[in-house]
């Protein structure tokens, strides 16, 4: 009796033997099932959850921060708690002039509730006065036209670049409005490019829901002097603002007459430390599904195994039988392992099968049409082939163990056996 995997009379056996035992191919097929389909939505999760995570900062230099200043909340020098202070362009000066370390410094300013018309459609939204370094900090998603440039910020120029969802208020049914002359605030700016969030974090507002028109411009036009709103800095290589945001506070403080310890009066962002703690963040969720993935695939194991010892034992008259009748051991525990790897292979690809599905689902829940990025809720084909061969073989070797142990047993002793 000799088995090969191209014979067809053993894998009619087979079927025939896995189709007589409902039970216990149901039990051992849903287990192999169950743990594949687990250990494959794991890993696509996992990869679509990291995606998701980095979409949010997108578009965002790595190695950045920003400054917004506050009320104080400590008296100092004969001021009282709940002052209100502003940094100015003087600062900004001085702080490019003291952290050469910083690759930029960039003032911005803004004004909430701003009004943009153009006819009879209107939206209110944020304005903006930037230059053309603030993409360097944030850069943004570009759908048409330009940004702010050199020139336009020195000419104090009446340009705007506007954002994705202002564009869609003011200009329904027009793709690119560029050359366009809009109302903001009452004074007429001509449409230089249209832009968007390339992020689902925002330091300064949403892009798609603002109007940027250039830093002097603004100024000018808000009577604003030198007040400066917000301070975009991006730290040259290896700088570490963790470091430098402690002294630029100091420095701020002591030009302002801010208690040294009081920090709540300047708010500060450092990019480059949420990077950190989602690169952590990250390594935690990699070993978390290594951790819930080697602990599923041994379940599995474990679990093929018992029923392969049950398997095993119910069958010992069989095998006692088979040997008595001359068939060799190897081809016992070869026909006993094919029926495992039989049920191994379907129970696994019905779990491939049924991880892509749900994969595909949540692919689709989490990238709707404008996402910035797409989040990839998917398992590549190499990674449901390892999957699949790794049960197979640990099952496999999983099952060795019993049908060996079987054949340790004299054939008369099976035979006899109940």
């Amino acid at each position: 009796m000799k088995l090969t995997i191209f014979d067809k009379e053993n894998w009619k056996e087979i079927g025939a033997t896995l189709a007589r035992n409902k039970t216990r191919t149901f039990l051992t097929g849903f287990g192999i099932f169950w743990g594949v389909a687990m250990l494959a939505m794991l890993m696509g999760g996992a990869t679509g959850g990291e995606d998701m995570l980095k979409r949010n900062f997108a578009g965002f230099a790595t190695n950045s921060g920003g400054l917004v200043p506050e009320q104080t909340t400590m008296p100092y020098h004969g001021y009282q708690k709940g002052r209100r202070w502003q940094i100015d362009i003087a600062d900004v000066a001085m702080l490019r002039q003291s952290f050469p370390e910083l690759e930029t410094i960039i003032p911005t300013f803004q004004k909430w509730g701003s009004s943009f018309k153009y006819g009879k459609n209107s939206y209110s939204g944020q304005l903006v006065g930037a230059g053309p370094d603030y993409t360097v900090m944030q850069s943004p998603k570009f759908y048409t036209g330009r940004f702010i440039n050199e020139a336009d910020d020195a000419a104090e120029r009446r340009v705007a670049v506007i954002g994705k969802k202002v564009a869609s208020q003011l200009f329904p049914g027009i793709d690119d409005p560029v050359g366009k002359v809009i109302d903001v605030n009452g004074g007429a700016y001509s449409v230089v490019g249209v832009i968007g969030d390339n992020s689902e974090i925002h330091l300064n507002g949403s892009l798609d829901e603002s109007v940027v028109i250039p830093s002097s411009t603004f100024r000018r036009a808000n009577g604003y002097g030198d007040k400066v709103d917000f301070v975009m800095m991006v730290a040259k290589e290896k700088t570490d603002l963790s470091e430098v945001i402690p002294r630029m506070r100091r420095v701020l403080y002591r030009r302002h007459d801010i208690h040294p310890n009081d920090e709540g009066a300047l708010w500060a962002i450092n990019v480059a430390e949420q990077f950190k703690q989602i690169d952590q963040l990250f390594t935690g969720i990699d070993l978390l599904a290594l951790f819930i993935g080697v602990s599923t695939l041994l379940a599995g194991v474990i679990g093929i195994g018992n029923i392969m010892w049950v398997i095993v034992k119910e069958r010992t008259q069989e095998i006692g039988i088979r040997r008595a009748i001359g068939a060799k051991p190897r081809d016992i525990i070869v026909q006993v392992l094919s029926e495992g790897a039989a049920l191994t292979v379907i129970s696994g690809l019905a779990g491939l099968c049924i991880a892509a599905a749900v994969l595909g689902i949540m692919h689709k829940i989490n990238n709707p049409p404008d996402a910035v990025s797409v989040a990839h809720f998917q398992m590549s084909f190499s990674q449901a082939l390892m999957i699949l061969a790794t049960f197979i073989a640990l099952g496999t070797l999983a099952g060795l163990i019993p049908s060996i142990k079987a054949m340790k047993i004299k054939p008369i002793e099976a035979i006899n056996s109940k």
